[in-house]
């Protein structure tokens, strides 16, 4: 029989919080002070615990946690599919979340090779890697996919704005959106990190049981290499940001075959890698004039 648990421990049926808290505080405008209050983003340590020990604990925005949790595993390649997964039960502590997972042990056991339960913070990717080799895994060639017309490209990057709604009160989250051929917004998720936006995604969309090579992804936030690599891993053939790249994302980019895409905001892109997929066109669309999250 399990042992009871405590009033500190509360196990969740559903995990879609709010991701905001409604907080006093004090505002200065126009010279006039007034005491209100404010919508702020909620981050809070999440820990994955496979098979019964710790992994990592991320800092992250409590919502989406079962697609963050899978979409995790498949892009840190800790599970090649979702049927190697089992969620157990999220459970909510006086200061964070616990997420319970079952691997297969032949899994589990490389997975201890990598020694890697460390704190993840919420502007960090490597999710406590403790060697170089471990931090810079190669990325997989990802499939050749379709063509993607730099229009559809635009309408689902001017779609993601009106799909952030933690962001719209807050200002302080991002998000990563996939989108069919067409441009169409299949899929969003909001995070606090921008790579746990992306895993998010990608768990989102492993649920779903949607084909990666049939569409694209856009964040919100610049290209460092690790979501290139998460990208790439789970085979996304194109990755669009609005915000810039790094040497490192783009020449991982260029290894994996994956297109990836910066500065694309207001009708505008630069392409960094593999362009030969993105055909040219692009229709105007309105400006983007939303909050950015630093």
């Amino acid at each position: 029989m399990s042992a009871p648990q405590s009033p500190s421990r509360t196990p969740l049926i559903d995990d879609s919080a709010a991701g905001y808290a409604l907080l006093p505080v004090a505002t200065l405008s126009d010279g006039i002070a007034q005491a209100t209050q404010d919508c702020v983003a909620e981050e809070v340590p999440v820990a994955l615990i496979v098979n019964g020990a710790p992994h990592v604990v991320m800092m992250a925005t409590p919502c989406d946690l079962a697609d963050f949790a899978l979409g995790f595993c498949l892009s840190e390649a800790i599970v090649e599919c979702r049927e190697d997964l089992e969620l157990l039960g999220i459970t909510a502590l006086d200061n964070g979340y616990e997420v319970a997972l079952r691997i297969p042990e032949a899994r589990h056991a490389r997975l201890a090779d990598r020694r890697r339960n460390l704190v993840g913070r919420s502007g960090c990717g490597l999710c406590g890697s403790e060697t170089i080799a471990e931090a810079m895994r190669p990325a997989p060639h990802v499939p050749a996919g379709l063509p993607i017309d730099a229009a559809a490209l635009h309408k689902a990057l001017h779609a993601l704005r009106q799909r952030q709604p933690i962001n719209a009160v807050t200002g302080a989250t991002h998000a990563a959106g996939w989108a069919d051929v067409s441009g169409r917004l299949l899929l969003v998720r909001e995070d606090v990190g921008r790579h746990n936006a992306l895993d998010k995604l990608i768990g989102a969309m492993s649920h779903e049981r949607l084909d990666c090579a049939r569409g694209f992804a856009v964040i919100t936030s610049r290209a460092s290499y690790e979501m290139v690599l998460k990208a790439a891993t789970i085979g996304m053939p194109l990755l669009a940001a609005i915000s810039a790249p790094t040497a490192l994302a783009v020449r991982m980019a260029d290894d994996a075959g994956l297109t990836l895409v910066g500065f694309a905001r207001n009708n505008n892109h630069v392409v960094y890698a593999c362009g030969a997929r993105l055909i040219a066109t692009p229709e105007v669309l309105p400006a983007d004039n939303e909050k950015m999250p630093a």
